[in-house]
């Protein structure tokens, strides 16, 4: 027989869940959590069945890692180096199995094992849809980032290739837009599934900048990370800091085997859920994290022209087509 939540009920759904957080640590409505000197950040997110998740393309312990990673990955964007813990807010059909709720919290566990925290609490409710929503709480290090610090004169660098989460999804659709005769390496296909299903967020990059800030430079960078895409992250920053931005087409910061062409640009620039850093930084603290961050990119330069963001070599305006949640395309179903 399958066991369903409907037929497990909410006490002894509660009573299992407990098992993926400290010994009495969902016992109660709230939890508290250790005095601290270190400035608090909270950062929720959601995923919404068929939306930013399917049974198609993300297992439920894929989803519990993609639900605990978005978040992480604002955090880090923030500048937080440790990780207090999440709460999780569970809405799902009854006839849900729980063996799917089960895997969907090992999923939950595993990253948090990976990258710090641990389940705090949350809450269940019976819905028509699944919905998994996530409360993180971490604390902030010597360096608040913030999007509306960005200078002219900095450079705009991120911490990793973009374009593959989208090509993961690609893959795992089926989607007609790739050739049947693209040639895509399978070390290429193997790394867009996994960093669709298993995105990372970039507490590690957060670290090396802050190890490789000059000692006499101040505290003085911004950041965002590129959940919505490459392009909206850049345009965050510049809207929030009233600049404008350059952007150099030959430093798109792109995997090994990489295809050419104008729609792996697009996926590059406009793909989104990549959950990589974008910072603005002063050029001597970005060529010290360049160095030393293995797998970051300068890909421009911040101008004193608000919000104008353009190519390079053409001046010309660069195509925005990101992720928009209550218009997009790009998801899961």
């Amino acid at each position: 027989m399958t066991l369903t939540l409907a037929k497990l009920g909410e006490a002894e759904l509660l009573r299992r869940l407990a098992c993926f957080a400290p010994p009495g640590q969902l016992a109660d409505d709230t939890c508290t959590l250790a005095a601290d000197t270190r400035q608090l950040l909270v950062n929720t997110d959601v995923l919404v069945e068929d939306i930013h998740f399917s049974d198609r393309t993300t297992s439920p312990e894929d989803v519990g890692w993609r639900a605990v990673a978005t978040n992480l990955s604002d955090l880090a964007a923030s500048g937080a180096i440790a990780v207090d813990g999440i709460t999780v807010a569970l809405v799902a059909p009854g006839n849900t199995h729980w063996s799917w709720v089960e895997d969907l919290y090992r999923g939950i566990n595993e990253a948090l094992s990976c990258f710090g925290g641990i389940l705090l609490g949350g809450d269940c409710s019976a819905g028509s849809q699944r919905l998994i929503s996530v409360t993180a709480l971490g604390r902030v290090g010597p360096l608040r980032l913030h999007r509306a610090d960005a200078c002219p004169g900095d450079w705009l660098v991120t911490s990793g290739a973009h374009g593959l989460s989208r090509l993961g999804l690609a893959l795992l659709q089926g989607d007609p837009a790739l050739d049947e005769n693209e040639t895509l390496t399978v070390g290429l296909r193997d790394l867009a599934i996994s960093r669709h299903q298993r995105p990372i967020p970039r507490l590690d990059a957060l670290n090396t900048l802050l190890d490789q800030k000059p000692k006499d430079m101040p505290w003085r960078a911004a950041g965002t990370d590129s959940s919505d895409g490459l392009l909206a992250a850049v345009q965050a920053l510049c809207s929030s800091s009233h600049c404008g931005a350059q952007l150099t087409r030959e430093w798109l910061p792109k995997s090994t085997d990489w295809p050419s062409g104008s729609r792996w640009d697009e996926w590059c620039l406009n793909g989104g859920e990549d959950f990589e850093l974008v910072l603005s930084l002063p050029p001597a603290w970005a060529q010290r994290w360049i160095d030393h961050q293995p797998g970051s990119h300068r890909i421009g330069s911040i101008t004193g022209d608000s919000n104008a963001i353009v190519w390079s070599d053409t001046r010309r305006p660069v195509a925005a087509a990101g992720f928009d949640h209550f218009g997009s395309s790009l998801n899961d179903a």
